[in-house]
């Protein structure tokens, strides 16, 4: 049975309907100069982001880019929460002190992500590591742009993760442009996917724009993780609508280019499937539409109404508190160099949690 015949096609829907309803609201409030920072939407990645959460099991982590809305709402973050985000108000996640959507979110398994696209991925090779350390069938699901796949970052945590078989799996998603520069001028291959054999790893590209295809493959590639076999990666070949951001009119973009791209939403194809097949009626299409627009409403009124931060705590929660650092144990009682404490920990068995890992984002 394929992963998606498993998932509730209508919340699928309703929820890549509510990313594009978000974003397109927070495009009018950018417009609008209500919105505090920059807006980076992922119209026609709709199908990667909501398909690849959809098949996590609710312990596994996440650790999402900048256009990865779908995944922060599949998680349970909150709409209101995002709204709050992008207006900077003091109840958003990260209190007031960003405008985008760097959120995180240790409690819905969601890593803060890094703004340099592609660092995250050691990151995610860490928390990876962590559970397979912990002896924990839990699978971390990391995303990046194809652009990013340039980068060191992302070839040494593929190479770590392999070598370390780490239950990561790995979302490229390629949406045919690193800002501007398109995929021809960025690689001599056809398919991102085929760098995951050089690391050993299992790859696969499919159609991003196809919910189906992404939530098949990536269902494969977590169970191949959460089966101990190491790491897996899919390309979703997808297409941004829009600029970089909403200051980019991505001119750069030829017409035809796009135009095949729009006839190919996924939004509309979902929609067309369900229909066909007698799984959407109009009733049922004029109640999620009426659902999405009021959560929308809903949000952005809950932001409005929600104060700002005090600007006499502008360095709280930014720079690590003052004071003496923590130490677990007594200071000299287990000393030993610190390569051999690393070798120790990453090649040995152990089945006992020490008092800092149970400090430190355990759930």
């Amino acid at each position: 049975m394929a992963r998606s015949d498993r998932v509730d096609l209508l919340a699928v829907y309703y929820l890549m309907r509510l990313t594009r309803a978000m974003e397109d609201r927070t495009r009018t409030l950018f417009l609008q100069g209500r919105v505090v920072g920059g807006v980076y939407t992922a119209q026609g990645h709709e199908a990667t982001t909501v398909g690849a959460a959809m098949v996590l099991d609710e312990g596994d982590y996440i650790v999402p880019q900048h256009r990865d809305l779908g995944m922060n709402l599949v998680r349970g973050v909150s709409p209101r929460a995002v709204m709050c985000q992008w207006l900077a108000r003091e109840n958003s996640p990260t209190l007031g002190r960003d405008g985008q959507l760097h959120i995180g979110d240790m409690h819905h398994g969601i890593v803060p992500m890094i703004s340099m696209l592609g660092e995250s991925l050691p990151v995610a090779c860490g928390v990876a590591l962590t559970m397979k350390m912990r002896k924990r069938s839990t699978v971390v699901l990391a995303s990046c742009g194809d652009g990013a796949t340039n980068t060191g970052a992302f070839h040494e945590a593929l190479n770590f993760a392999s070598v370390q078989k780490v239950p990561l799996v790995l979302v490229i998603e390629n949406n045919g442009y690193a800002y501007s520069t398109p995929t021809y001028k960025q690689f001599a291959i056809q398919d991102l996917s085929e760098r995951a054999r050089a690391y050993g790893i299992p790859g696969e590209h499919v159609d991003g724009n196809d919910v189906f295809a992404v939530m098949d493959a990536v269902g494969r590639a977590v169970e191949h993780a959460r089966s101990g076999q190491g790491p897996a990666l899919v390309e979703c070949k997808t297409f941004r609508v829009r600029g970089h951001s909403e200051a980019d009119k991505a001119d750069y973009v030829p017409r035809e280019v796009r135009e095949e791209w729009l006839a190919k939403d996924p939004i509309q194809r979902l929609a067309t499937y369900l229909r066909v097949r007698h799984l959407l009626s109009d009733e049922q299409e004029s109640e999620i539409e009426a659902r999405v627009q009021a959560v929308v409403d809903d949000a952005v009124r809950f932001a409005e109404q929600s104060p700002a931060p005090d600007g006499a705590t502008v360095a709280e929660y930014v720079f690590a508190p003052d004071g003496p650092i923590a130490i677990v144990g007594e200071p000299g009682a287990n000393d030993q160099h610190y390569i051999n404490a690393i070798d120790t920990r990453v090649n040995q068995p152990f089945n006992t949690v020490s008092k800092a890992e149970e400090a430190v984002g355990r759930r």
